[in-house]
């Protein structure tokens, strides 16, 4: 048997109503056509679907079954529509966004997955970089957008986003227990963990440090922010890393540095030409950089 999907939905709204004129009322159609429309139902399915009453009408137990299984239909429908138009919907071609390391571990994370999931029509790619390279992919129009550190110049528009400052973390009750503050050459006389010479911190770090500061000891190198938060948390040993990787529900000390290149903070940096979409991706990169850590 061969069914309509209009029927069905009307008989679905005659079972949810009650009576075939509210499924009619429901489906914007006349008394007569519901009327019509549901007599060629049972026509076809060759069993009543329905019992007139006075005030209304009942399900049969066919009737019952069918409204069931229409529901499920329709349903099915929808998601089969839905799934269809994604690959219909005229695509854009995708945001371009560079961001360092410390923006990659939170705050680009927490706006994607809210701008991904309001916006369907648009797709991201994203690239980690460092502020001069990310700075250079926007000057040169390979990237449309970048959170960037402050300390690199640009004529391109820039606005702030969020405090970016570096800070020592260490086991809770360790050697940092009501400490206010530290300098850089006093963590690195400590056992350290730290993230791998490629990652963009530890470049940022090393370049600002020079060639005379302090060698430090470092226990073991690890890829992620995530694990060196966790390593150091577990007391293996002293970690430098932004304060805002670190989640306030952290049990762990958190001592700031007194050295002056520990103040920083991320910047939005657009493209000369960065389309639309890209302004509502820094739009949602703000609200994200607004939510406290």
């Amino acid at each position: 048997m061969r069914y309509d999907l209009d029927d069905l939905r009307l008989f679905t709204h005659v079972a949810a109503e009650g009576s075939i004129t509210g499924g009619a009322r429901v489906m914007h159609l006349s008394l007569p056509s519901a009327s019509a429309r549901v007599r060629a139902l049972e026509a076809q399915a060759g069993v009543p679907l329905l019992i007139r009453e006075r005030r209304g009408v009942r399900l049969t137990p066919a009737g019952a079954t069918l409204a069931r299984h229409a529901r499920e239909v329709l349903a099915e429908t929808t998601r089969l529509d839905s799934a269809v138009a994604s690959y219909a919907v005229s695509r854009t071609e995708p945001i371009r966004l560079v961001a360092g390391g410390s923006a990659m571990h939170q705050l680009v994370p927490a706006a994607l997955a809210t701008f991904l999931r309001d916006h369907p029509e648009y797709d991201v790619n994203v690239s980690e970089r460092r502020t001069i390279r990310s700075v250079r992919l926007l000057a040169a129009g390979e990237a449309d957008l970048g959170v960037i550190l402050d300390d690199e110049p640009t004529d391109l528009r820039t606005e702030p986003l969020a405090d970016d400052s570096l800070v020592v973390i260490g086991q809770a009750g360790g050697v940092l227990s009501g400490r206010t503050s530290i300098a850089y050459a006093e963590v690195a006389e400590h056992p350290l963990v730290g993230l791998d010479r490629g990652s963009p911190l530890t470049q940022w770090m090393e370049d600002r440090l020079g060639p005379h500061a302090p060698v430090a000891r470092y226990r073991t190198i690890v890829p992620t922010l995530h694990t060196l938060i966790t390593l150091a948390t577990a007391g293996a040993g002293l970690a430098i890393v932004p304060r805002r990787a670190v989640d306030a529900s952290t049990a762990v000390e958190i001592c700031p540095l007194q050295d002056a290149w520990s103040t920083r903070a991320h910047l939005l940096c657009y493209a000369a030409d960065a389309p639309e979409s890209a302004h509502l991706l820094a739009a949602q990169l703000h609200a994200a950089a607004s939510v406290r850590v």
